[in-house]
């Protein structure tokens, strides 16, 4: 192999090596991007001329993406949900309604997670907030650091599943395939998890007590009329919205990027309602969203680049040759996928992973029949693919030494919980994952049956 066929390689070596040294994920693909094609023009394996194929692709794929819009508005309602004191209110609801249940402050943490997951889809956000409201309750009630922070971490972490999930939009553009269809494939598997972490912290607290003590009887309101209002006034409200959200989608009321309005309009109202929209904090609201979405749609520019010169320098080919040509079959061959994925989950985030990778195994996966086979129908094949690479990547934010949740949940923390406490409070949630990864893998309609049976399929 000459050294210009082997350029794309070099590539990914040299993003891995810049990635860790601390500079924006934005500048690091769009400088490689540059950088490389200026070696491909010197090698006569890339045109200059090429550049100017990255402007139009840039504004076309990103910028006049009316479903990239969507991103905008999920992000904004999930900022005015966490300063509006909507989350606070729901983890108190909870905690009074799961008071006598093994765990039931753990609980109330998971279940808080699963419904943030459907209104909010930002990781970092839900994880600070959760972790912020949640661990001094749950240290100051003898709960073990270690069962805290990973249930904080696993259920914070929901959200980039459980739709409106941020990472669904994205993988819905680059695959070319319906929003409201990943969205609908994506409810089950959520779901499976949110499960898994509850049956884990029930049995768990029901065998050992000690490590996740029941809470006072004393807890709450004093009589079941306070009760009702508690559970009208805080419970009723994030429900009503997420259904507003993904109802509309699934009925075929509003496409996602207009369920996304309504969503951050609903959001707004809710924090009026609550007396807590004021000037100053809706103006905290807009900046923290327009940096967040600042970021995003700054690395869709940097990955566009990227991904067009490691495509020009044919990066996609040698993948495909390399993966075709490894004498796996099809399952080997999906396996070795997954196992790539999980692999970059240690080192890079969800969305480096997403626009880099996704694009170049998906041609590979619509080639193999016996998989239309295993899921039903040869169509089926790409959101079933869309969705357990979702699942894994969901390890990602929980796998050291680069798992976000946990360094979201370490800066916020108390100084006495300890990194090392983190790292084995998620160990069990990390394998739990897989769990449910394996079981929508074996069972692909876990995934397809909602959408099959709302006939987007």
């Amino acid at each position: 192999m000459y050294i210009e066929d082997a350029l794309p390689l070099f590539m990914f070596g040299a993003l891995a090596i810049l990635l860790f040294c601390g500079f924006p994920v934005a500048f690091v693909l769009g400088g490689v991007g540059l950088t490389f094609g200026f070696i491909g023009w010197h090698l006569d394996v890339f045109r200059l001329i090429e550049f100017f194929n990255i402007s139009p692709r840039i504004w076309g794929g990103v910028a006049e993406n009316l479903v990239l819009v969507a991103v905008p508005m999920f992000v904004f309602m999930g900022t005015m949900l966490e300063r509006s004191g909507v989350a606070k209110d729901l983890l108190e609801c909870l905690e009074v309604l799961l008071r006598k249940v093994p765990g039931g402050l753990a609980l109330s943490v998971t279940v808080m997670g699963t419904i943030m997951a459907a209104t909010t889809g930002i990781i970092g956000a839900s994880v600070v907030m959760m972790s912020l409201l949640a661990l001094p309750v749950m240290l100051r009630a003898r709960y073990h650091p270690a069962l805290a922070t990973g249930t904080i971490c696993a259920s914070g972490t929901l959200g980039i599943l459980i739709p409106p999930s941020i990472m669904l939009v994205l993988m819905a553009d680059l695959l070319s395939i319906s929003v409201g269809t990943l969205f609908m494939a994506a409810v089950v598997p959520g779901l499976l998890l949110s499960t898994l972490y509850y049956l884990y912290i029930f049995t768990l607290a029901r065998f050992q007590p000690s490590l996740a003590p029941p809470l006072a009887d004393d807890v709450g309101p004093d009589s079941r009329g306070e009760l009702i209002l508690l559970v009208l006034k805080s419970f009723l409200p994030p429900l009503f919205l997420m259904v507003l959200v993904l109802g509309s989608i699934f009925a075929g009321w509003a496409t996602p990027t207009e369920a996304a309005g309504v969503g951050a309009f609903g959001a707004t109202l809710l924090a009026a309602f609550n007396r807590r929209l004021t000037w100053t904090m809706l103006g905290d609201v807009v900046r923290s969203s327009a940096l967040t979405n600042a970021m995003i749609f700054g690395i869709f520019v940097g990955a566009t680049l990227f991904s067009y010169v490691f495509r020009s320098l044919g990066g996609d080919f040698i993948i495909e040759d390399l993966i075709l040509g490894s004498g796996l079959n099809e399952w080997g061959i999906l396996l070795l996928i997954m196992g790539i994925v999980f692999g970059l989950g240690f080192f890079f985030d969800w969305l480096e992973i997403t626009l880099i990778v996704l694009p170049v195994f998906a041609p590979i996966i619509m080639v193999l029949s016996g998989l239309g086979e295993h899921v039903g129908s040869a169509s089926w094949v790409v959101p079933w693919f869309a969705i357990i690479v979702a699942v894994n990547l969901q390890t990602s934010f929980l796998t050291p030494p680069f798992g976000f949740a946990l360094f979201y949940l370490k800066g916020v923390a108390p100084k006495e919980v300890k990194i090392e406490q983190i790292y084995l409070g998620i160990i069990p949630f990390v394998m739990l994952q897989l769990t449910g990864l394996a079981l929508v893998i074996l069972f692909p309609q876990i995934a397809l049956w909602l959408p099959a049976a709302m006939g987007v399929l």
